[in-house]
């Protein structure tokens, strides 16, 4: 059976998805930007620089996965999409739907209809780009603070 959705209603998603990558592409942008000069505060151990990095990025992880549940809350309330499946329409539904698209778990418990789909294919690609970007900063900024020295042994142990 074709999809009934008006070829309208794709554009203005579509339009709308690009518009959300691009702000929170910027978002995790400045984000990353940030933690680098609050990484560079003198007299912190690298230990504890790296656990702030990580908790840090969990925080601007889970920010993202809160501005795409909203821009699912959205479109769904305006009627562009459904996401079948799922039982009632609380915020907490779609902060579930939009962490498993995220980090593209993809239980299958929901499934977009719709112009829904094309938010949902968004996220998922922008969230696999952001959890890997945040992966390599973070093996970066170890491997500035745990650099082998010209002795052979590391910044991060205690002499």
């Amino acid at each position: 059976m074709p999809d009934a959705t008006p070829i309208s209603d794709l554009w203005i998603t579509s339009f709308l998805s690009i518009g959300l990558i691009m702000a929170t592409v910027l978002f995790h942008y400045e984000a990353l930007r940030i933690y680098t000069r609050m990484l560079e505060v003198p007299g912190r151990h690298p230990r504890v620089r790296i656990l702030y990095l990580v908790f840090g990025l969990f925080i601007l992880h889970v920010a993202e996965i809160v501005i795409f549940a909203l821009a699912f809350w959205g479109l769904i309330s305006i009627g562009f999409g459904e996401l079948y499946g799922m039982q009632n329409h609380q915020f907490y539904s779609f902060f579930y739907y939009s962490a498993v698209v995220y980090t593209t778990l993809g239980f299958g418990d929901i499934i977009p209809l719709g112009p829904a789909k094309i938010l949902t294919a968004m996220e998922s690609l922008i969230g696999l780009g952001f959890i890997t970007w945040s992966a390599s900063f973070t093996f970066l900024e170890m491997q500035r603070y745990w650099r082998d020295d010209a002795r052979g042994s590391t910044t991060h142990r205690r002499k």
